[in-house]
């Protein structure tokens, strides 16, 4: 049987409340479905506001309105990260400004921000690669020494803390996501939090321009919730992964990222709402979010037990508890380590490129050879799943197949 590399975060349960909704959709005003989880949330990450929207990348473009941010202006983005991150910043006729990652922690390189700055740099996207938390103090310091803004990226974060803080309350804003491969799951949404009582204000008058999701795209999304938890149990996740894998892109469900978004161009229906259906189930999912992240936690530490002394750790920042969204590692040679792992496991290429999904970096105005670590990164990195159908067995199983394949570290290309 074959581990599934998502699929986990979501219940029977859940399955049931996406079922109702897929039969008899929500009437009436979505709002009060989503006040709930907005409170839920802001709790959650420590901080005073959350406005929900459809997607996470939708936070970051909104932020950047509410600050004025538009032609001219630069963002300091980390690499390696998505490309819908790039283009929130893109979509304004702003530029984002690519910073590399340390070969430590795969978070930003600070000292490579600071190079960076010019008088035309606005924000800082601050970036939790795989759940363990950048430097934030460090961060803080340099965006208050620039006069610019910071904007934490925790959608592999939900629930890890710095120094006892949750994450998400420490930028401006920080976004977080409820897509189908983040820490809770509802096929596809959003939020972002902030503790900023006016700019929380101006973004919410924001989000009165964006349309709320149809009854068609709910119940899409709800039938995908329900497909992806079925497909993903190990009894049947190698024959359907397989199957999955031959029909490519002709597969009937939505996808969380639209081609013209990997081309670098704005989608239509980009301005969006979180929807009931959505709300209900993230909802759901965070009163059992202290249980999601012991289970990542304890498979974190298993595959360090497993993998001891055999290869590259990703460092965690003293007083730092991260959310462990998936557990990294770094491989002689990725296709070879993948081929070890059929059939017991379907590891995750984030990332392939310094920006996820992208036709070509080149679309979202990134030179090749600017940021040679987290380009080095993008050859030899995998990571294994540490979601709450990962069992002991399994752990120990990938960890006995991949660790002959680990190296040291990466191998840095100069540019």
């Amino acid at each position: 049987m074959t581990t599934a590399l998502i699929g986990g975060t979501t219940t029977a349960g859940d399955c049931t409340v996406a079922a109702r909704q897929l039969l008899v959709p929500p009437r009436g005003d979505p709002r009060g479905s989503v006040a709930v989880f907005e409170a839920a949330l802001a709790e959650r990450a420590g901080a005073d506001h959350c406005v929900a929207l459809a997607t996470g990348r939708l936070g970051i473009f909104l932020t950047l309105v509410a600050l004025d941010v538009g032609p001219g202006d630069e963002v300091l983005v980390p690499v390696p990260t998505h490309v819908v991150v790039a283009n929130a910043v893109r979509y304004l006729g702003a530029r984002p400004v690519y910073v590399d990652c340390l070969p430590s922690t795969v978070n930003i390189d600070l000292e490579d921000a600071r190079r960076k700055l010019t008088n035309r740099t606005r924000a800082l996207v601050l970036q939790h690669t795989f759940g363990v938390p950048a430097e934030i103090d460090d961060a803080l310091a340099l965006a208050a020494e620039a006069d610019i803004a910071v904007i934490e990226d925790c959608v592999h974060a939900l629930g890890a803390t710095w120094h006892g803080r949750p994450i998400g309350g420490f930028g401006r804003t920080a976004i977080f996501s409820t897509e189908e491969t983040k820490v809770i799951s509802t096929t596809i949404g959003g939020a972002l939090t902030t503790s900023d009582a006016s700019l929380a204000r101006r973004i919410r008058e924001l989000r009165e321009g964006c349309s709320w999701p149809s009854r068609r795209q709910q119940s899409q999304w709800m039938a995908k919730l329900v497909v992806y938890h079925l497909l993903t149990h190990r009894a049947v996740h190698g024959p359907a992964r397989g199957f999955y894998e031959r029909i490519g892109k002709r597969h009937p469900l939505s996808r969380p990222v639209t081609s013209q978004e990997s081309e670098g161009a704005r989608p239509p229906g980009y301005l969006r709402r979180l929807g009931a259906a959505q709300a209900q189930l993230a909802t759901r999912q965070l009163a059992r979010l202290d249980e999601n992240l012991a289970h990542r936690r304890w498979a974190a530490a298993r595959y360090a037990d497993r993998l001891e002394g055999a290869g590259w750790r990703q460092s965690v920042p003293i007083g730092s508890e991260p959310t462990f969204l998936r557990y990294p590692i770094v491989v002689a040679d990725r296709e070879v380590a993948v081929q070890a792992l059929r059939g017991i496991v379907i590891p995750g290429t984030w990332f392939t490129s310094v920006l996820e999904e992208a036709s070509d970096p080149g679309v979202a105005g990134y030179e090749a050879g600017s940021c040679p670590v987290a380009e080095s990164f993008t050859k030899q990195l995998l990571n294994l799943p540490t979601h709450p159908r990962v069992l002991a067995d399994d752990i120990d199983a990938i960890a006995a197949a991949v660790r002959p394949h680990l190296v040291a570290g990466i191998t840095v290309r100069a540019g």
